[in-house]
């Protein structure tokens, strides 16, 4: 009986650490509700994988915001899926991403290269536009998504590295 416990109780764990959901970067969806990073979602902890999607064009803008505490590792990338008309576009025309730190600092993410990225979990092609990586600075980053095309694109901004579960305050 004890063996057969036994046996059990090790055959679970194992079940159970070989069925772990694989996790990629949570979704958050920004509609025409969230035009500046005051009226868009929290990342609570930037350090967390967060996609943040928001398709735009014309003079669309859409923000959010996050958070990082001092030294924490500030990642930031900008993509669009790559399918018609967004990747057709000429760089000009592209979304760019404004990042304003906790000090008031901006650094603008203007697309600067088109490097192919396959989404495993979805099977979904993106490009990779801009990337930005560094020591951050504590408190909350403001971030704004704006469009420069007429032409309606699909833009995500990669946000974090830690593939955990993280909180989205809307």
């Amino acid at each position: 009986m004890r063996r057969a416990l036994f046996v059990f109780l090790v055959s679970f764990t194992v079940v159970l650490a070989g069925t772990s959901p694989a996790q990629a970067h949570q979704p958050v969806q920004l509609t025409a509700a969230n035009p500046t990073p005051d009226r868009g979602p929290l990342l609570v902890d930037g350090t967390v994988s967060f996609a943040v999607y928001a398709k735009v064009q014309g003079k669309d803008t859409r923000g959010f915001r996050f958070g990082l505490r001092d030294g924490q590792r500030r990642d930031v990338q900008l993509l669009i899926a790559d399918k018609s008309p967004g990747n057709a576009l000429a760089a000009t025309a592209l979304p760019e991403v404004i990042i304003t730190d906790p000090r008031g600092t901006r650094t603008i993410l203007k697309p600067v290269e088109r490097s192919p990225f396959l989404e495993p979990y979805s099977g979904t092609k993106y490009l990779y536009l801009a990337r930005l990586s560094g020591a951050g600075v504590g408190g909350t980053y403001q971030v704004l998504i704006r469009s420069r095309s007429a032409q309606p694109v699909e833009a995500v901004v990669a946000v974090g590295y830690r593939e955990v579960s993280g909180r989205v305050v809307p």
